[in-house]
Order: structure tokens, then sequence, then C-alpha cells
């Protein structure tokens, strides 16, 4: 049995569906992440693959979905290698993570539109002072690992 891909927009609401009652940092609904990252990815001319992975992101890092839901999903393989290169392992050191964006086509700029949003002034704002200055160097580092300049 063969099943078409998932859409677009039925990949969103599965992530939407599977990050319900999870929240950022601020306590904001994640979804409005996951939204503002497939925007950016938009924005930035990604296709329509990029944009579903982007979606799905952080699905397996947080544990929204598992690893055995996206390889049986109906997904092209490239949203799949997206996705697994985007996803930080435990204990993974951040060289290794940013090769490994890299060296997979199109995750990069699934990363780029992350970090983008993730950096978001406004976003860092509300946050504590050691927070912000915490997540600023990381950002700042996995930026100038992938070769990206400053949001």
């Amino acid at each position: 049995m063969t099943n078409s891909p998932l859409t677009l927009i039925e990949v969103e609401s599965l992530a939407r569906d599977a990050h319900e009652g999870q929240t950022d940092k601020a306590g904001r609904p994640y979804a409005e992440h996951l939204a503002a990252v497939a925007e950016g990815v938009r924005l930035r001319g990604g296709s329509p693959e990029q944009q579903a992975a982007a979606w799905l992101h952080d699905a397996i890092e947080d544990e929204a979905l598992s690893l055995t839901w996206l390889d049986a999903a109906a997904l092209p393989q490239t949203v799949k290698d997206m996705v697994l290169a985007v996803t930080k392992r435990p204990g993974e050191a951040v060289e290794l993570y940013a090769a490994r964006i890299l060296a997979t086509p199109g995750a990069l700029l699934v990363k780029e539109a992350d970090l983008a949003h993730n950096a978001d002034p406004v976003r860092l704002s509300v946050l504590d002072g050691p927070t912000r200055e915490r997540l600023s160097v990381k950002y700042a580092n996995i930026r100038s690992l992938l070769g990206l300049t400053a949001p």
C-alpha cells in the first residue's frame, strides 16, 4: 500500500497537534514558534519540503513525535533527512550537529529560520538576563559554525 505524501497543510496540522500543550521558554504556545520558522523558510525562498521540515523541526527532539513515526510517515525522504539533520541528539557536540546540518541538502535554511526566530530580540526580551545571555551566546556559536551572518 502506497500512501500519497502528506500535504503541507496536513504536516502543519500534525505538528500543531503533536506540540499541543507545549510552550516555549517565554510561556507562549509552541506552535507559534513552528509557524514562525515555517514562515521564515517560506520568506527565504524555501521549498514546500523545507517548509514541511520547518513545521517538524523540533518534533523528534522535543519527543512530540517519535523516530518510528517519522520513519513511517508519508513524507519525502528529503523532508525526513532535514528533520533528522536539525534534531540535536543528547550529549552531541555542537560541531557534529553543525556538520550534519551543512551536509544535508535543504537543512541549513530550516536551521537559519529557526535561529532567526530563536534570537528575535522581542522573543528574548521576556526572558531573565542569565537565560537571555546564555541563549544569545549559544545561538551566535551555532550561527558561526554554520557560516551564517547575524540575523
